[in-house]
């Protein structure tokens, strides 16, 4: 039988790395004994944070949207650690838009909808497509393993909220696509996987007044609180460590199931 594998060792590529869910990932994977490389906006403290962590991590300027721009970060993993391993999706942006406005008789921006459409889907893809390249390089261990991609979608890809449509359709489609790459991958030995998180205290909730952020952490079943990003970056480890696991969205939300 084939014993789980180690994180510690591994290089992975953590988009969205410079903030919230992604950070945590970034730090655990450093933590563990990992090397990461920060996929995040210009923009973002993608600098500071790797500068912080140490010579095991980098940064990597990026859109995920833009092919050149994926390319260098691949490019810089295999530059600066010598090989790629994981690949963590967690770039990503929202509306909150009704489908029509009828009291200013306004329906929902065309140009809004795509672009959480194109930043969420098309940016998680264009990650998968051109990470799995430098993946498929890697020696296989005795189970012909190569790789993993783990992508974050949400809860609104299943119970989504008013003014959620965008948002919801964009992590529909990620769930949607987790297993046929699964199935197109197989036989380079590379798995996908989607997590698909509730509410959790990312700077997105932290921004919220104190009033509403315990409103939303009664919602949540067990345990009655906002999720801890080290909770989401503690099952990325698990996942990228449990070769059995693939094909598979893994709803990590406490029971909660979203009121309209």
């Amino acid at each position: 039988m084939c014993s789980l594998r180690l994180v510690l060792g591994m290089v992975g590529l953590v988009t969205g790395g410079a903030s919230g869910l992604g950070r945590a990932t970034v730090e655990r994977l450093v933590q563990q004994g990992a090397c990461a490389v920060i996929l995040d906006l210009p923009s973002s403290d993608g600098h500071t944070l790797a500068a912080s962590l140490g010579e095991r991590c980098t940064f990597a300027p990026a859109d995920v949207t833009s092919e050149a721009d994926v390319r260098s970060a691949v490019e810089l993993a295999r530059q600066r650690f010598g090989k790629l391993d994981l690949a963590v999706n967690c770039a990503g942006i929202a509306v909150a838009v009704k489908t029509y406005n009828f009291k200013k008789d306004v329906p929902h921006s065309l140009e809004d909808f795509t672009r959480v459409i194109t930043v969420n889907i098309a940016g998680t893809f264009n990650v998968i497509r051109l990470a799995v390249g430098e993946m498929g390089k890697n020696e296989p261990d005795a189970d012909g393993h190569r790789g993993c991609i783990i992508n974050t979608a949400s809860v609104a890809a299943y119970d989504g909220q008013v003014g959620q449509a965008a948002y919801s359709a964009s992590k529909g489609g990620i769930v949607g696509m987790t297993l046929p790459i699964a199935r197109d991958l197989a036989p380079m030995g590379i798995r996908v996987v989607t997590i698909a998180p509730g509410l959790f205290a990312t700077p997105l909730l932290a921004g919220l007044p104190e009033k509403v952020q315990s409103f939303l952490a009664r919602q949540v079943p067990f345990p009655s609180r906002l999720g801890d990003p080290a909770e989401f970056a503690h099952l990325v480890t698990s996942l990228a460590e449990n070769p059995m696991i693939n094909g598979e969205v893994i709803r990590l939300d406490g029971a909660i199931r979203m009121q309209p």
